[in-house]
């Protein structure tokens, strides 16, 4: 078929590709400027699948074999066919090369797998991939205001206690998670960084959250607690790996509001808008540290898989 290359849509700055997850049909590229989705699929009813963002840069994306092991995961949780990577391989190969043919730069490619039609049972999936937002730019150039707001579950829920509450996989349901930016945008903020019982941290809508402290000859980089409910982050590893190799020590602990107050410097990390820093926390303005150029140079590397 022809597919559109410009259009006034804004959908005909796209790449759209079905993957078809089961079956023997290849991947096809689709017109992003028509429906792709049924009104009976179980992601729109339901929210029932998973997804991955990646960035694209140069004409390739990032730290794909990261993104592979925990859609694996994902899906794996939600007890969907496992997917064959070579499949979604393909997938975004075919997006991007039509994506690069049309003129597209920088951007975020997505990978989304549903449980399927309600009428065929048949798992469905897309590759798409989009222009990066100007708010990620700006976010990236000139900080965040954020707040703190619980997420609305006890952290006692734990995946033996409850093993159906997907804790730690990325699924399509992120109405809860949509709603709380909503909020802090209508508030005249620019994000959100949940936290549990205790004030204790956990991370963004659509981010991780990490601290530096760079004082007395300790250089350190802490993230939550991954256990309590945080889902890895694929730029914050990558970062890890980085950083120590600088002479920065990286764990993981057991985070407050209070730690974030006291640190040097708070980011939000995410795969396209690479990093955000933290410039006002609850009201109270955080000044750019002397470290701050170090971390978002090792951020932006990690997010681009160097």
């Amino acid at each position: 078929m022809d597919v559109p290359t410009t259009t006034s849509s804004p959908l005909g700055s796209r790449a759209v590709v079905a993957v078809h997850p089961s079956g023997d049909a290849a991947p096809e590229l689709l017109d992003p400027t028509l429906p792709a989705l049924y009104i009976d699929d179980l992601a729109a009813v339901r929210g029932d699948g998973v997804f991955e963002t990646l960035m694209v840069r140069d004409g390739a994306v990032r730290n794909l074999d990261r993104h592979t092991a925990r859609f694996i995961n994902s899906a794996a949780m939600l007890d969907l066919p496992a997917p064959d990577t070579g499949r979604w391989h393909a997938a975004t190969d075919l997006a991007l090369e039509h994506w690069v043919a049309s003129g597209g730069g920088d951007g975020s490619l997505r990978w989304m797998y549903s449980r399927g039609r309600e009428t065929t049972r048949e798992p469905t999936g897309w590759v798409t991939v989009a222009p990066e937002p100007p708010a990620v730019a700006r976010g990236r150039e000139q900080g965040v205001r954020v707040m703190t707001a619980q997420r609305g579950y006890s952290l006692d829920i734990t995946k033996d206690a409850a093993p159906w509450a997907l804790v730690g996989a990325k699924t399509l349901s992120y109405a809860a998670n949509m709603a709380a930016l909503r909020y802090a945008k209508s508030h005249d903020l620019d994000d959100v960084i949940f936290i549990g019982d205790g004030e204790r941290v956990l991370e963004g809508p659509t981010s991780t959250v990490i601290m530096a402290r760079d004082r007395d000859g300790v250089r350190e980089i802490l993230t939550p607690l991954h256990e309590v409910g945080v889902l890895p982050g694929t730029t914050q590893a990558a970062m890890y790996r980085l950083a120590g190799e600088a002479g920065w020590t990286c764990s993981e602990a057991p985070l407050t509001v209070g730690d974030l107050r006291n640190a040097d410097g708070v980011w939000l990390l995410s795969s396209v808008r690479r990093y955000a820093r933290v410039t006002a926390l609850d009201g109270t303005p955080l000044d750019r540290p002397v470290c701050a150029d170090e971390i978002e140079d090792l951020a932006t590397r990690a997010a681009e898989g160097r």
